[in-house]
């Protein structure tokens, strides 16, 4: 077997027979400490006490996702469907379009249920788009540019501990590495699904006088459950590495080009008495487009992890979404932008006993944010949000480690960030300002391992999210004319903080089975909320409180588990406005289990994958009235057979509960909501050379 994209080279049956004799890895998600080899299944010895900046060695639950673990999962359309396994994270299809990713942890769901308040980085390059109009507020992550074919591993950061990550960093980061050429096997698939999935891609990589070249091309196309539903996107990426002395050097290049329809969300009562069907549009259906073209280049040292890291960029952003707000009007976004930025580290080693990162980052975003109002699909001249902005984020971080003892690690690590805003706002002219405000968070944390099988972990650390254009410079959401006045700026909106707190424990009693147990207590002092028309202050104080757990249990030599529980215990508005409800919309519940089976088969090998995932107690309010979302329970199979040079799966994805949905929203006229099929299948064939 290799590590590559896809999950074999040709193998003969004897040796297969021979690899059935070891134990075989469940599929799922490996969680930090339990350290689960992708090879053998066994379970590694415990890695946080390990003086390093891998994530998997910092004092905190983190969940990594291997390529392997991505071959098992239905991932069909929507990349969050990586997230499945992960302990405690809502990753939701919101099934509008390519309208970005949905990912929700820790009872955070700051602008829906787009990305937003998750740091995510993909090779050292920041994902999530501040002050967006053609999205979804502010931070949204639109991942929908990746393939399961580009992606070597996922690492999900729970809490804002790492100093290697700012903006958004306040439930937690995701950092992504991207695979190079020597990694996989050349490839060509095809897949079909139900609602007319057509995937096809192409995979080249290979190897060459030490340069390493990674090609990959992905078409997709889809109907969609619903009437209007449609997209097809386009996705290109190239990357070329080499080691030149000491250090490693890549540089990559991915195209990205969408257009989709969509069909809104639907009113549950309305539903319930029967008078619109679940697959019907909401008035006119929505619609947008996207275009991404992005240029990185990396160093790292090529052997450890001492030395210089310095990453480059250039992004050129495209994106734009039509959302249905009325019998014949659409509230139609657009962000136009260049994004350049970059960043360089040291680090500095000691031996295995301590060592220190320092570094500094910066990222400008520079376009044309806009709302206007649609009327009978043509543009009005009216507007809802109208921005030239030009956003520049500096940052500089330290992050340090130190063993006093075998047993002891210690971690402490700050960052600084300032902001340096010129915003043109179009619509209210005289609310056009410049913005300049910093933000420090300082991280602790230590991790104690008094006996080889038990680590437990803990730490104290701050985060952020930056201000929103719209923030600073305000004025009426309403669609209206642009004109010289009725503007206003709020120069004294801060970035918003959190302060989190985190203890746990891994705990591995045989080599077969482990455990990780985390509590975090999250305060956030100063959400911004609008107080009035134009008006943002912070007045909101939120706090969440919580517990996960995960086990993964090697059962047989070819039969592996795995289990969750999340409980938010409390996700509450400390100071709600009058008129409102105090709970933060955010599932108390959070169930997910798995089992897979892997063996011989015949003269190739068979895997067997079935996964659940159930979430319940949402909240919702109707006026002041507290309600509870109907629950979501979904279940996915998957079977893949491996033959010579080819792959074979089926799969299939169940959702049984006819109002069940992870995508929802409370309004005075009661739930809306996203309807979901209850059954999709497909099936993919692959050919290797």
């Amino acid at each position: 077997m290799t590590s590559g994209v896809f999950s074999f080279v040709p193998v003969s049956a004897a040796e297969l027979e021979a690899s059935s004799a070891g134990t075989t890895e469940l599929g799922a998600i490996q969680v930090v400490g339990e350290g689960q080899n992708a090879s053998t299944g066994r379970i590694e010895p415990l890695t946080r006490s390990k003086v390093s900046n891998a994530p998997e060695s910092l004092p905190a639950a983190v969940s990594t996702i291997t390529d392997e673990d991505i071959r098992t999962l239905n991932v069909d359309r929507d990349i969050s469907n990586i997230y499945r396994r992960v302990p405690g994270v809502v990753a939701n299809n919101i099934d509008q379009g390519d309208t970005g990713n949905g990912f929700r942890m820790r009872g955070f769901a700051t602008n829906g249920t787009h990305g937003a308040d998750v740091a995510v980085y993909v090779d050292g390059v920041p994902q999530n788009i501040p002050s967006s109009q053609g999205g979804a507020g502010h931070g949204p992550v639109f991942m929908e540019w990746m393939t399961p074919q580009m992606i070597k591993r996922v690492d999900v950061i729970k809490g804002p501990v790492s100093a290697l990550y700012g903006d958004q960093n306040r439930a937690g980061s995701v950092n992504i590495e991207t695979l190079d050429g020597g990694d996989v096997a050349s490839s060509i698939g095809l897949d079909i699904a139900s609602y007319d999935g057509r995937r096809g891609n192409l995979v080249l990589g290979g190897e060459h006088d030490g340069y390493e070249s990674l090609f990959v091309a992905d078409i997709y196309r889809t109907n969609g459950y619903r009437k209007a539903a449609e997209t097809n996107r386009d996705n290109f990426f190239w990357k070329v590495s080499k080691v030149f002395g000491d250090a490693k050097y890549s540089l990559r290049f991915n195209h990205y080009d969408s257009d989709f329809k969509n069909d809104g969300y639907l009113n549950l009562p309305a539903l319930r008495a029967g008078t619109i069907s679940r697959r019907d549009t909401d008035n006119l259906y929505g619609f947008g487009d996207a275009n991404r073209n992005t240029y990185v280049i990396n160093r790292a040292p090529a052997e450890g992890e001492e030395g210089l890291y310095y990453t480059a960029y250039y992004e050129n952003f495209k994106r734009t979404r039509a959302i249905s707000n009325g019998a014949d009007t659409h509230n139609f976004g657009r962000d136009d932008r260049d994004i350049y930025g970059g960043r360089m580290a040291y680090n500095f080693v000691y031996e295995d006993t301590a060592s220190l990162m320092v570094g500094a980052e910066v990222r400008r975003d520079d376009g044309i944010a806009y709302r206007q109002q649609y009327q009978n699909f043509e543009p009005t001249p009216r507007f809802y949000f109208d921005f030239d902005q030009d956003l520049i984020t500096y940052g500089a971080f330290a992050q340090g480690q130190y063993k006093p003892v075998d047993s002891l690690k210690l971690l402490a690590g700050i960052r600084y960030d300032r902001f340096d805003y010129d915003i043109e706002n179009r619509k209210f002219r005289d609310a056009s300002t410049g913005y300049q405000k910093s933000v420090t968070t300082p991280k602790l944390g230590l991790v104690w391992t008094p006996i080889e099988q038990l680590e437990i972990f803990t730490n104290a650390a701050q985060g952020f999210r930056s201000p929103a254009a719209e923030y600073i410079s305000a004025g009426s959401g309403s669609a209206l004319v642009p004109s010289d006045s009725g503007g206003r700026v709020n120069g004294n909106v801060r970035p918003s903080k959190v302060t989190s707190y985190d203890i746990g424990f891994t705990v591995r009693p045989t080599d077969a089975f482990s455990n990780t147990t985390e509590f975090y207590y999250i305060q956030n002092d100063s959400e911004t909320l609008s107080t009035a028309p134009g008006v943002y202050e912070q007045v909101s104080d939120t706090t969440r409180r919580g517990v996960e757990t995960s086990v993964n249990y090697q059962a047989t030599s070819t039969v592996s588990t795995y289990a969750s529980y999340g409980r938010i215990i409390d996700a509450v508005i400390d100071n709600p406005r009058p008129g409102t409800g105090d709970r933060l919309v955010v599932p108390e519940h959070t169930y997910k289990a798995g089992v897979q089976y892997r063996d011989s088969f015949m003269a190739g090998q068979l895997t067997l994958n079935a996964d659940a995932y159930h979430l319940s107690g949402i909240p919702y309010y109707v006026g002041t009235e507290k309600k509870e979302m109907p629950a979501y329970t979904r279940y996915d199979l998957r079977a893949t057979y491996d033959y010579s040079d080819y792959q074979f799966s089926l799969y299939g994805t169940f959702q049984p509960h006819k109002y069940g949905t992870e995508v929802a929203y409370g309004t005075n006229a009661g739930l809306v909501i996203v309807p979901q099929p209850s059954t999709t299948l497909g099936a993919s064939v692959r050919y290797f050379f």
